[in-house]
């Protein structure tokens, strides 16, 4: 018999939580769980975990912000380091799989090539240090958990990059992009839909994941996709401007390189979405 326990989700309002919302279907119940239930800076969340008694749980809840978190390092730790262990710690408990979505950031980007799941982590900004901290904490708390590390995330909900790009694109006529930093931009809606599968607990989705879209990118070719789109649509376009890191100054450093190989995602059966397909959408939903 079906397992009819909810799944809890920690976040409501972010890209993936998003997502999932609108994704449940059929005999997955899902309960979000957002500041109003569950504040993760000052509350236990095993104690909702505990409560509730879920089939599974996914951890959609981060500290985001990747400049911020240089001034804000205990917010930061306590979103991405401390919760996210009471959280594991109380899954393995109660024998329940734990998803729990991580980041390129851990890498420090010197890798010629993308990085696979095996290689060492170096973040280089106090965000990636928080976040590699909460990988750590989920393995060592045990039982059935699996981290997806993802990067550049982008959907219809929220900010992210794409919908940046998309408003400036009506009020500018240049636009300044980084053009030396290389990632794979992914849909916030793979993401949710690999969470649901590894969630319902597939022992080939146990473990830790690279999860991200097909084919490489610096943030201006995202930005020349989306500025393309708005030409189409609106007869006009700004003027795109390739600039290098040192050109745009941040208080935290990123990998120049965090391409993710999602070759051992794919042996389960899921199938990385070009990142232009995956804007298309997007950008189809917001017009």
């Amino acid at each position: 018999m079906a397992d009819v326990r909810p799944i809890l989700v920690f976040g409501k309002s972010g890209q993936v939580a998003r997502e999932l919302e609108r994704m449940a279907s059929g005999g997955q119940v899902l309960v979000f769980a957002g500041r109003d239930r569950c504040d993760l800076l000052k509350d236990d969340p095993a104690d909702l975990i505990r409560q509730i008694a879920p089939a599974a749980v996914i951890n959609a809840s981060a500290y985001t912000a990747v400049d911020k978190a240089e001034s804000e390092p205990e917010a930061a730790y306590r979103l991405n380091r401390d919760a996210v262990a009471a959280m594991a710690r109380a899954c393995a408990a109660l024998d329940i799989p734990f998803v729990h979505i991580s980041t390129d950031y851990v890498f420090d980007g010197s890798k010629a090539e993308p990085y696979v799941e095996t290689d060492p982590i170096n973040p280089i900004s106090l965000y990636g240090v928080s976040k590699a901290a909460g990988e750590g904490a989920v393995q060592a708390a045990g039982g059935r958990w699996t981290i997806f590390r993802t990067a550049w995330v982008f959907s219809p909900f929220g900010s992210n990059f794409v919908k940046t790009m998309r408003r400036l694109a009506a009020e500018k006529d240049e636009i300044s992009v980084v053009a030396d930093q290389w990632g794979r931009p992914t849909l916030a809606a793979d993401i949710a839909a690999a969470c649901l599968r590894a969630a319902a607990g597939e022992a080939a989705l146990q473990g830790l994941f690279h999860l991200a879209g097909a084919d490489d990118a610096v943030w201006a070719d995202v930005a020349e996709h989306v500025f393309q789109d708005c030409l189409r649509r609106t007869g006009g376009r700004p003027a795109l401007k390739r600039i290098t890191t040192a050109d745009y100054p941040t208080p935290a450093a990123r990998p120049a390189n965090s391409r993710l190989d999602t070759a051992r995602l794919q042996a389960t059966g899921w199938s990385p979405r070009p990142w232009r397909d995956g804007v298309d959408v997007c950008l189809a939903e917001l017009e």
